[in-house]
């Protein structure tokens, strides 16, 4: 019975309308026993949903927003005042259709991305293209996408090259043009061309699988706001019913007190935080930021300082190598293989930079190295064709008691100097090698920053693990306020306790596994997603989902317009109340016109909180006016 009724809610709103209409028309045609029997009729159809959710509520020891109508509209009933029941019980339900819509409105971010996800996917098994239900596609599967097909599985681009619309993960319009060796993405599609994808996540693994996930996850998280309103509505509700007998003890006027009973409920106030969560949480999403809930929304805003990575946060991440220096009469390309082959199976950027490059040279790269042992911060050491090869910095050189000679330390510096990572090749303990690598600064990256700067951020600092001279050259260029180079993971970690310490509310970003242990010490953690790791990922409040600067900025942004909202919507809703409760003590408004401006006031919020649906990055135009003073 009770799933019955609220199932046919809705119905039961348009009817109880109805039977309002019809006694208008019994009114003006004088049947007022028809007029009363219909007013009663709407008040018991329109008033069963409520009164069960009341009681839903009572069994659970909870005092709700029903519960009080209910009382009231059992109280206008027995002194007679059928045409004020019948009113208030429509305007509620009325009201909670108009909060039902606008709600699934502010969640249609996460409808829409549920809607991309594909159905179907063509493998290739036995030299044979079939199309299987998505859920069919297994890891290694070799996959076809042609034009205007969508991507059903997270993988690697093995022959074919295409336009691809990636808006449903990273939230940019312009496609992104794919070939061979590139990553693409489920529910991605196709403009133009044809791949072929050798499947690596499916089905729950993908990243798009995970958004959605995470989205709906943030969206039923709440707000530091939202946890006190809630705390707040248990207290208030059998506060007002006190202070409703209380009204009727002194008074003796049970239709002032009834009326002071229903003009009392939170509705807005109930609604106002929740939905101004739900609606930021849903324009990042659509833009590409995933924000892991309202209480990450709510500490982002008061962040006073951001802690940067480099390579790949403030860098694209993408970095080159621009020379090879062998030494000991080693030869280029065969320190190239040897050092490729050990980092085959690594997930720092700089050694798959050098994959890249060993591939990029025709190099068979035929077997993985044996015995690697990364070493975190610093390099990696491991056991290929026999050989002991020891690759990373002069830090690890020192711990490994690798002589450096003079010659050798000034060209590292040199290179160094000139904006490149000096990467140190030793074959059995003896130095054999500089491999040179550069990255480039992101170009949103200046415009990215002083538009932070300009929001309330007062401090801007780089943490790296990369030489001092190229942190130099990078923060230099990009106006920072502090940088700090040849750091290991722990004393990131290490820094970010210390600013928080100090009082600070800090937001880190970076992109690798060096980075996840600082991402989980500081208040707010954001990683980089298309370019970053799942750990990194896993661990972040926040993920960039396009890996552009000038998405953390929005977030930053779209977090203090959350929380601005919230505000605003819990400032007008408690006026609200107390405008009318005086109102109503005063005798200047009744139990129908009070409920028709509590039921206005609800909506009032719930379109403000939309607003934030449409709030946008700033336009190309702006981000070029913003510009950072260099150091």
């Amino acid at each position: 019975m009770v799933g019955l009724i609220h199932k046919h809610k809705k119905a039961i709103t348009f009817l109880s309308a109805l039977l309002l209409v019809l006694t208008l028309i019994f009114h003006f045609t004088g049947f007022d026993v028809l007029r009363q029997f219909t007013l009663i009729i709407a008040t018991v159809m329109a008033g069963s949903p409520i009164a069960l959710k009341a009681l839903q509520a009572i069994s659970m020891k909870a005092f709700s927003i029903e519960v009080l109508v209910t009382i009231a509209v059992i109280g206008a009933l027995f002194i007679g005042e059928y045409v004020e029941s019948a009113v208030v019980t429509f305007l509620f339900l009325f009201g909670d259709y108009l909060e039902a819509r606008t709600l699934e409105k502010t969640r249609s971010s996460l409808k829409n991305l549920i809607d991309m996800t594909p159905q179907e996917a063509t493998v290739v098994r036995d030299d044979i293209s079939q199309t299987v239900p998505v859920e069919e596609v297994s890891k290694g599967d070799h996959v076809l996408i042609r034009t205007g097909g969508k991507v059903p599985v997270d993988g690697r681009i093995v022959s074919g090259n295409a336009s691809l619309d990636e808006a449903a993960i990273t939230g940019e319009s312009v496609p992104a043009s794919k070939s061979i060796g590139d990553n693409v993405f489920s529910s991605t599609i196709i403009d133009t061309g044809y791949i072929e994808v050798i499947a690596e996540k499916v089905g729950n693994d993908t990243t798009f699988a995970k958004i959605i996930e995470l989205v709906e996850e943030a969206q039923e998280s709440k707000s530091k706001t939202e946890k006190f309103l809630n705390r707040f509505a248990d207290i208030y509700t059998p506060a007002v019913i006190v202070l409703s007998i209380l009204v009727y003890i002194l008074t003796r006027n049970l239709h002032l007190a009834i009326t002071f009973l229903v003009i009392a409920c939170p509705g807005a106030l109930i609604i106002g935080a929740p939905v101004s969560s739900v609606a930021g949480i849903g324009n990042g999403a659509k833009n590409g930021v995933l924000v892991k809930g309202g209480e990450v929304m709510d500490r982002f805003s008061k962040v006073d300082t951001i802690v940067l990575d480099k390579t790949g946060t403030l860098t694209k991440g993408k970095p080159s190598v621009t020379e090879i220096k062998a030494f000991d009469s080693h030869k280029e390309l065969e320190l190239l293989n040897w050092v490729a082959q050990a980092e085959i199976g690594s997930e720092h950027h700089l050694g798959q930079t050098i994959v890249k490059e060993a591939e990029t040279r025709g190099l068979v790269l035929d077997q993985e190295a044996g015995q690697v042992d990364v070493i975190k911060g610093n390099g990696l050491e491991a056991r290929v064709r026999g050989r002991v090869l020891t690759i990373g910095n002069r830090k690890l050189m020192s711990e490994k008691k690798i002589a450096i000679p003079t010659e050798i330390e000034a060209y590292a510096v040199e290179r160094e100097k000139l904006g490149n990572t000096a990467i140190l090749i030793a074959v059995d303990k003896k130095l054999a090698g500089i491999f040179s690598i550069a990255d480039e600064i992101r170009e949103d990256a200046v415009a990215a920053l002083a538009r932070m700067r300009n929001n309330g951020i007062r401090r801007i600092i780089m943490l790296t693990g990369d030489n001092q001279h190229t942190a130099e050259l990078v923060a230099s260029r990009l106006g920072l306020d502090e940088f700090h180079a040849e750091l290991l993971p722990e004393e990131k970690v290490a820094f970010v306790r210390r600013l928080k310490a100090q009082g600070h509310t800090v937001a880190m970003a970076g992109d690798g596994v060096n980075d996840a242990p600082a991402i989980a010490a500081s208040d707010v953690g954001i990683a980089m997603g298309e370019g970053g790791t799942d750990v990194a990922m896993e661990t972040a409040d926040v993920v960039l989902m396009a890996d552009r600067l000038m998405q953390l900025s929005h977030a930053h942004s779209l977090s203090k317009a959350t929380i601005r909202n919230m505000k605003q919507n819990t400032f007008f809703a408690v006026s609200i109340v107390v405008i009318l409760l005086i109102g109503v003590l005063m005798g200047s408004v009744h139990l129908a016109s009070g409920m028709f401006i509590h039921e206005a006031s609800v909506l009032i919020v719930i379109l403000n909180a939309m607003r934030l649906m449409s709030f946008k990055r700033p336009s190309k135009k702006s981000r070029q006016d913003l510009k950072i003073k260099p150091v």
